[in-house]
């Protein structure tokens, strides 16, 4: 119960980057351009994988659900972040910040399904081409992302409602730059034991239990590969999935390091670095990594801009359009 004669917290305080003062004027134009590119990055890829009928693949599917996802996903966090450093310190009434953390762990959670299932599709269309279409039809696809969302839409409950019902009597000041499970239940006045080990199993679950599916699928897609006879197929397959892999491995391990721990034990400052790199700098490599890279996805942007520059009566060179 709640001690008496104990008020309840009604907001909170987001301390965000107040060690680095100096640093917040550089700070904010450079979160505001990776925040623009980001979005600019998987609209396009929204867009274009939308007109392009090429693209209406399985693994083009996934992609424009991962893309839909990372601007939901930066958006929850990087508004707040922007403004933080702008105002140095930003108020948060408790109802925003639940709401805030509810969608930061739905949308980390989908990510973490959609990535194991993408990886999945490419384990199939590499290591079993010919069965491929059977394996990963249309139906199939569709379920596959549909279970990715539903199942991202339960993670996010259990953790926002087991954080809101903590009692919180003050301090009110989040040393974070967003509403993040650590920092709260470090403000609460109550027991966080149970809160901290369901946290903890849920963790392991989603975030351990995706990271070795997408591992082992790579490792079944890199034991192909090393049977392809040409030496330039073997690079190109390696470019591509080596950097599928990193971008993962970055994403996977900085959520880890930050949720599957039993006790605190990462200092507020070395956190908030960590978090940078899963909600800012992932959602934007995503897009580069998955797309920008991808020959096909490029030669299908160019069709997309001569059917564009064709209906305004302009002609094309190389991939723009000019009078």
């Amino acid at each position: 119960m709640k001690p008496p004669n104990v008020s309840s917290v009604t907001e909170f305080q987001l301390l965000g980057f107040q060690n680095l003062l100096e640093w917040q004027t550089l700070l904010f134009p450079i979160f505001l351009f990776i925040y623009f590119l980001t979005v600019t990055g998987n609209v396009v890829i929204i867009a274009v994988v939308s007109e392009d009928q090429q693209l209406h693949s399985p693994m083009y599917v996934f992609l424009k659900h991962l893309s839909f996802l990372e601007i939901w996903y930066t958006s929850t966090i990087v508004p707040l972040l922007l403004a933080n450093l702008l105002c140095h310190g930003q108020a948060i009434s408790f109802p925003a910040c639940m709401m805030q953390l509810y969608f930061f762990v739905f949308f980390g959670a989908t990510e973490c399904f959609l990535l194991a299932m993408m990886a999945y599709d490419r384990y199939l269309a590499i290591c079993n081409p010919l069965h491929y279409s059977f394996l990963m039809s249309p139906e199939i696809c569709t379920k596959l992302v549909a279970i990715s969302w539903l199942t991202g839409v339960g993670t996010g409950f259990l953790p926002s409602l087991m954080i809101s019902k903590l009692d919180f009597c003050g301090p009110n000041q989040i040393n974070h730059f967003f509403c993040d499970l650590p920092p709260l239940m470090q403000l609460s006045c109550s027991s966080v034991f149970i809160t901290r080990m369901v946290i903890f199993i849920l963790s392991i679950a989603v975030l351990c239990i995706c990271f070795f599916l997408t591992l082992i699928s790579y490792v079944f897609i890199v034991s192909t590969i090393l049977r392809i006879p040409s030496a330039s197929g073997q690079m190109k397959t390696f470019s591509t999935c080596g950097s599928h892999l990193a971008v993962v491995t970055i994403y996977y391990g900085t959520m880890i390091s930050m949720y599957v721990r039993p006790n605190d034990h990462l200092s507020p400052e070395i956190s908030k670095i960590i978090s940078v790199f899963y909600t800012v700098v992932t959602p934007l490599l995503n897009p580069v990594i998955y797309s920008l890279r991808n020959q096909e996805f490029k030669e299908a942007v160019r069709r997309v801009m001569r059917k564009k520059c064709g209906i305004y009566g302009v002609r094309v060179k190389g991939s723009f359009c000019v009078r």
